[in-house]
């Protein structure tokens, strides 16, 4: 007897472990707070468990994220869901699974020492970002809901690291940023900070969410199940328990803060709570705001090829028990 059960642990430990598959998905930029639950849930092992291999790759902005997704690079990325509608309308085939800024994460900065009050004193400024950031993309969207034609500011190409220094030199007059790194831009310019939420200024359009390649999720239906179904349970458990959550990502990434991180994430909740991720699911895409995106980005932006704005989401992955509870910005 003792011989059998010596023989069939070993036989156990010599069993391969499941069969992973890998998972290539883009950011759209470099990690930070608000990738925290992607880095929680690979921890824990959330991911392995499902059979996926879950790579993280670091992103360059949405627009890179979506090119990629939409061409079959990655087969999954992060990216701004207005961007998404306007690749798709050029022919880049994606999904949105998941969305995580229920709210539009845009914001622009400038001194308010240079004169510059708000929106309307845009015009003949220079407006300083990444060549494929997501804001470019929305840019004429939000100048022509304000009355300012979209080619009224020039557009510089720096990099994300430099927009702070930039305003300070003056090399530019306006940046942009998304609203979890809010914290950031007011430390650094205390009260000659200007500031504007898009959301605040007739332009709330669905942020980041999480897409995946059109053909991939065909062929990969229950893999994508699973991805989305470990995803949403990490940001409901990043929200009730954010300092295991924020210190996986510093693990992961060891050159981060984690109290600015902390607040960081703190942040992406005020972008993630609203009324459908309150009281129908978190992640949701709601249909009427998803054709009132598509209309906005039609008729402020342009779609080359018209289509139908629900073969660009799907609910179909997310449980419904998991909602996100209610969040006040500061």
């Amino acid at each position: 007897m003792r011989r059998f059960l010596i023989a069939t642990a070993a036989a156990f430990v010599a069993l391969p472990a499941a069969a992973q598959q890998r998972l290539d998905f883009i950011l759209n930029w470099v990690p930070g707070g608000d990738h925290a639950p992607y880095y929680y849930a690979k921890k824990l092992g959330w991911y392995q468990k499902e059979g996926i291999d879950l790579n993280l790759e670091p992103g360059k902005g949405s627009a890179l994220a979506t090119q990629k997704v939409g061409a079959g690079a990655n087969p999954v990325g992060l990216a701004d869901m207005g961007g998404v509608l306007v690749a798709r309308g050029k022919g880049a085939d994606s999904v949105a699974v998941f969305n995580v800024y229920a709210n539009s994460p845009q914001g622009m900065y400038w001194l308010k020492s240079s004169g510059i009050k708000g929106i309307k004193d845009f015009p003949g400024k220079k407006i300083g970002n990444p060549a494929a950031d997501g804001a470019r993309t929305m840019w004429p969207a939000l100048a022509k809901a304000n009355g300012i034609d979209p080619k009224s500011v020039t557009w510089v190409n720096i990099d994300a690291n430099a927009k702070l220094a930039a305003l300070k030199a003056h090399t530019i007059d306006i940046t942009t940023s998304f609203y979890n790194i809010h914290h950031i831009f007011k430390r650094e310019l205390g009260a000659d900070m200007g500031f504007l939420a898009w959301r605040e200024v007739g332009l709330n359009p669905y942020g980041n969410s999480v897409i995946v390649n059109a053909e991939y999720l065909k062929k990969n239906r229950p893999l994508v199940a699973k991805f989305v179904k470990v995803t949403q349970r990490a940001f409901a458990e990043c929200v009730k328990q954010p300092k295991p959550c924020v210190q996986a990502l510093i693990d992961a990434n060891g050159a981060l803060s984690f109290d600015n991180e902390l607040v960081n994430w703190q942040l992406v909740e005020v972008l993630m709570s609203d009324k459908i991720s309150q009281s129908v699911a978190l992640g949701w895409h709601d249909d009427k705001r998803m054709q009132a995106d598509y209309a906005l980005v039609r008729d402020y932006i342009g779609i080359d090829k018209p289509f139908d704005v629900k073969s660009t989401y799907t609910n179909a992955f997310l449980d419904k028990s998991i909602k996100m509870k209610p969040v006040k910005a500061d």
